[in-house]
């Protein structure tokens, strides 16, 4: 007699299960008509099995009564399938659910062994092999389960009939035999998976039983290319998170921005979390990244108090959860880079035909450069990731080392990362103590251009308005400067300035967990942040400061260090009776900051040789000119937590949390504040009134209000400080006066932001289609600001004090599609739609008040010398403030609208005649994303987009000017028709007006991916995987300028300004081997 497959395949693993951890690992459980799923997720959650099943072929809705004291895991799975049809195979961890009639003989079977069908069944977006896989011949009941590897064996009759790929949390698959004798299928995940684990403060919950707005990002979903940071990987992804990148500084991080400005004085990023424990987007490689999850409204982010108030970033690093044996996967790119866009500046063409019309300020030195490109270079970037790792579920680690080698547009702007992650990780007593041990941190070095900084920012500017006819340099080989002029030779400020700052920031941390009872489990974690900086800078003795200084060089050192003590204790609670389940959570965390700085500066060197690296050796020490500074600050945060979560059959959904915590940063009379939550989700689809209803397979309702705060960004500004100042003379010696620099403020404390979000879910077509919907709105009490007071009674003339109130609100739109989904292509596409409406509702209190209702913020610089926004009550943050010009008049001159709406000759402009002339701030934000997948291809585009608001363009409003001339370079529009009449006027005296504001909608082509991947089935390579990309590809927008992705945070956005370091366009061709 023959025997079906599944059977031979069950005696030849059982031959093999005789693993330690399913001989030793005891469990005790009890259950009273419980649900069979709550059963399996209950073991899996107890121990470190795990279950492979298909969910057609086993009722997981039956209801089970199981006792069992100590008992091994064979006989927990005799007890619970006995009298069923179910079989069980246990191989290492997993463990195999199959219906029995697999196992049985049939007269069916006889005739299928006449010809044998073979394969291998992988994760389409993975590519790795996965076993339990059901594969059964359409129509019949004859079929097997691929083995650990992936692989089947199936005998069939004929070659024309039908196999059935199915697996649990899978797309199941249809495929025609059509003659072939090897059937090779890669299972695609659902879109959308409601089983889907996601990451939230202090744990983790299933995407189901979410009732606050969370948003998650896997590896496999994020922007490939390259990437300099982790913010990048789901630009786009997320609805409600902007993410920003304005400058093409090798150094710079992105912005992010999330559901609008929230705070005046305080900062807009958000709290990132790195395994549990505060870290910053630079701590981590992207490459090291498993998945981001972003905590967005009030009652998600209420956990984490006074940190959360600008949403949670939480960023889980990759890691070992199975036995594999030792694996290394490398994965290396290089980059190039052009500026994004040319400014259309005169050329010395232009410049000599200026003169010879005898323009003002038009001089011809008879040369020919290029200014810009003698300031950029093409720059070659290369970045090199290895990971190694390996081990059992009872020991393993992992190594991640990451070298990134980043050559910026400019001369010189370099920068060099080194990032490094080790990760150990012992389970002992059966599993109930779990050690995980990590070191992560990185070294950096890169080139400053000023004093303390990566750049300085006014090179690229002098680049555009330097005279295209002057040389580099003069005939006897000195700098060409124009000392009498205000600007300067921007190669000589790259060439004569010599500067590295190097930091070093190294993050050991661990937790140590036990479980002493199923379903309780404490947890230790430990962790210092050590953070070193050491900044170096030189101006040589014919660096241009130097020359107007009367000064034979300048050095400056600094030196900051900040360290950063956390421990943080918790316990859970995991408890399943019935359909009732219940999460409970609770904990302390003890976090202490100090940060300290030194710098000293000194002048006038003997020799340009020493650079800054001996400061004694400068003359102005000696005459008491030389400068020295330090300071030191520390404060510590406290906190108590907890949080309840409970469910009804994962149909009614409830959470509740409260922080109580306290910060030395507080005044004396608010040290401590409670932060509550509460969220409720009903999970429609589960009613039974639903089954009739095939085409929707999710459907949820959800709401939430939390309450988060924000802390005081410096120490001490509670206390009455007390500063030296100018110094006296008394009895014949000058002494330091001192004076009151802070009033004391004992009842500052926290801004305090309620948060109220409603949420809606829609899956259809077995979540094919998937759709989310959130309104928020947000309000902010207790405002910071400084107000001014009156002196007496106070000591100072500013107090720092809770005041004002902000209001946030708005829409945010997710839809999620895979149209095409077959054993060979695959097409995945979201898109993501979010508004926020921001308002200023106050600024003033009983206590402090700003009487005018507004302050003004923001600078054009210099030479006109005025602000640029106004922040006002009843307004919005980001409104641009100035003179509305709506004419030109004859003599070339702008022509304004008055305060009663009449014109007026702009030289009689009156402060009342200025008024809101746009908004820095995107109304709207959309992005598209797609994946395909085709055989041995995929690709993956990125598009974004903003809209409704306006840019404030330095360049046209300081460098389209005639009278721009008389201080360098102008752009080539400068003498075009100003409303199509007539040029500005040579006279006209530079103004910030109306003129220059634009429209910023923009809709880019942010990332495009192509890559081609190769599986090997023998050999020590396993797969490989070559890639080109490109980044910020193009734009589709009306703004004139460079690049109308500019700053959006902070209290004046949109100013594009002209101190900058200019966008880029990326290209990047790249390799990935496992081995």
């Amino acid at each position: 007699m023959r025997i079906a497959i599944f059977l031979l395949i069950l005696g030849i693993l059982q031959a093999h299960a005789v693993d330690a951890y399913s001989q030793k690992t005891r469990l005790s459980l009890d259950f009273t008509d419980t649900e069979l799923i709550k059963v399996l997720d209950n073991i899996e959650v107890e121990s470190e099995f795990f279950f492979l099943y298909n969910e057609k072929l086993l009722d997981t809705d039956r209801k089970v009564n199981l006792t069992t004291n100590d008992q091994l895991i064979n006989v927990i799975l005799d007890n619970l399938f006995a009298g069923t049809d179910v079989k069980y195979t246990i191989i290492d961890r997993k463990i195999i659910l199959a219906p029995d009639y697999l196992t049985k003989e049939t007269d069916a079977v006889a005739p299928m062994q006449q010809q044998t069908v073979t394969g291998k069944v992988i994760d389409a977006l993975t590519n790795q092999p996965m076993p339990g896989v059901n594969i059964v011949v359409k129509g019949t009941s004859i079929g097997t389960i691929s083995d650990i590897d992936g692989n089947y064996t199936l005998p069939v009759s004929n070659r024309n009939i039908t196999l059935v790929f199915s697996f649990i949390g899978y797309v199941s698959q249809d495929v025609p035999l059509e003659g072939r004798t090897t059937v090779n299928v890669a299972l695609v995940s659902e879109t959308v998976g409601l089983e889907e684990v996601v990451v939230v403060g202090y744990g983790t919950q299933k995407k189901l039983e979410l009732t606050s707005a969370v948003s998650s990002v896997k590896a496999d979903d994020f922007v490939k290319g390259s990437i300099k940071d982790a913010a990048q990987l789901i630009k786009g992804k997320v609805a409600g998170v902007s993410i920003i990148n304005p400058s093409a500084d090798p150094t710079a991080t992105s912005q992010i921005l999330l559901r609008g400005v929230t705070t005046l004085a305080s900062g807009t990023q958000p709290l990132v979390v790195i395994d549990g424990v505060p870290g910053s987007l630079k701590d981590v490689a992207p490459e090291d990244i498993e998945s981001i999850d972003i905590l967005k409204d009030g009652s998600a982010a209420a956990i984490y108090g006074t940190r959360g108030t600008n949403g949670v970033v939480l960023i889980t690093t990759k890691k070992v959860r199975t036995d594999i044996p030792s694996t290394i996967e490398w994965n290396s790119y290089v980059t190039t880079q052009v500026i994004t866009k040319y400014l259309e500046m005169m050329d010395a063409e232009d410049i000599k035909n200026l003169a010879a019309q005898g323009k003002p300020g038009a001089f011809n030195y008879g040369s020919n450069t290029n200014w810009l490109d003698e300031i950029f270079r093409t720059p070659v970037s290369h970045t090199h990731n290895i990971s190694i790792k390996g081990g059992t579920n009872n020991s393993n680690y992992i190594v991640n080392l990451n070298y990134k080698a980043l050559q910026g547009l400019m001369l010189k702007s370099d920068n060099n990362v080194f990032n490094t992650r080790i990760e150990a990780n012992h389970s002992m007593f059966n599993g109930k103590v779990k050690i995980n041990a990590n070191i992560m941190g990185y070294d950096q070095k890169y080139f400053s251009g000023a004093s303390g900084t990566s750049w300085r920012s006014d090179v690229y500017r002098y680049a555009l308005i330097y005279n295209p006819t002057d040389p580099v340099k003069d005939a006897t080989g000195n700098w060409t400067e124009h000392l009498d002029n205000n600007y300067r030779n921007p190669v000589s400020l790259i060439m004569e300035t010599d500067g590295e700052i190097h930091v070093t920031n190294i993050r050991p941390f661990g937790t140590i967990t036990y479980t002493p009872l199923q379903g309780l489990t404490f947890k230790a974690l430990g962790s210092r942040n050590l953070y070193r900086s050491n900044s170096g800078y030189y101006e040589t003795s014919k660096n241009v400061q130097s020359i107007l200084s009367n000064r034979k060089g300048y050095a400056a050192k600094s030196t900051s260090e900040s360290n950063e003590d956390l421990l943080e204790l918790t316990a859970t609670y995991l408890r399943s009776l019935g359909r009732h389940n219940l999460t409970l959570l609770g904990g302390y965390t003890y976090n202490k900051e100090t940060n300290e700085s030194f710098s000293a500066n000194n002048y006038n060197f003997p020799s340009d040789l020493y650079s800054y690296n001996n400061l004694t050796l400068g003359t102005a020490r000696t005459s008491g000119l030389a400068g020295m500074s330090s300071n030191k600050s520390s404060s510590k945060l406290i906190s108590y937590f907890a949080r309840a979560n409970y469910n009804y059959a994962e149909k009614y959904l409830l959470m509740a949390s409260i922080r109580y915590e306290g910060s030395t940063k507080f005044g004396e009379d608010n040290k401590w504040g409670a932060f509550p939550s509460v969220s409720a989700g009903w999970n429609i689809i589960r009613e039974s009134f639903m089954e009739n209803v095939p085409i929707i397979s999710a459907m949820k309702v959800r709401g939430g209000l939390g309450v988060t705060g924000t802390v005081p960004s410096s120490s001490y500004q509670s206390l009455s400080r007390l500063s030296y100042g100018s110094k006296i003379l008394y009895n014949g010696s000058w002494i330091s006066v001192i004076n009151p620099s802070s009033n004391n403020n004992p009842g500052l404390g926290w801004e305090r932001k309620e948060e109220i979000n409603l949420g809606f879910e829609l899956g259809v077509f077995d979540n094919r289609l998937f759709g989310m919907i959130d309104l928020y709105k947000r309000t902010t009490k207790d405002l910071l600001w400084n107000y001014n007071v009156a002196m007496p009674p106070y000591l100072y003339s500013t107090i720092f004090a809770n005041a004002g109130t902000m209001e946030n609100k708005g829409i945010e739109v997710q839809i999620t599609a895979n149209p095409i989904r077959s054993s060979s292509f695959n097409w995945n596409s979201t898109v993501n739609y979010s508004t926020n409406k921001n308002k200023l509702v106050s600024l003033s209190s009983d206590q402090f008040q700003l009487k005018s209702g507004y302050f003004y913020t923001g600078s054009t610089g210099e030479p006109i010398q005025t602000t640029t926004h106004r922040v006002e009550e009843g307004q919005p943050i980001g409104n641009f403030w100035g003179y509305k010009s709506i004419d030109i008049d004859e003599n070339g001159r702008w022509i304004i609208e008055g305060a009663d709406g009449n014109p007026k000759p702009i030289a009689n402009q009156q402060p009342t005649d200025k008024k809101v002339l746009g908004n820095g701030l995107p109304k709207h934000y959309l992005s598209w994303t797609n994946s395909l997948s085709y055989n041995k291809f995929d690709l993956n585009v990125t598009m974004n987009g903003a809209f409704g608001f306006q840019i404030l363009n330095f360049m046209r409003m300081f460098f389209s000017v005639p009278i721009s001339l008389t201080r360098g370079n102008i752009m080539k529009n400068t003498y075009d028709n100003i409303y199509g009449k007539r040029p500005l006027s040579d006279s006209q005296e530079l103004q910030y007006v109306s003129y220059y504001i634009e429209n910023g909608d923009y809709w880019k082509i942010g990332n495009i991916d192509l890559g081609y991947n190769l599986d090997f089935k023998s050999g020590p390579v396993k797969f490989i995987r070559l890639y080109l990309s490109g980044y910020n590809i193009f734009t589709f927008t009306g703004y004139s300028g460079i690049d109308p992705e500019v700053n959006s945070t902070g209290l004046f956005p949109g100013n594009d300004a002209r101190d900058r370091y200019p966008n880029s366009r990326e290209y990047t061709l790249g390799i990935s081997v496992k081995f």
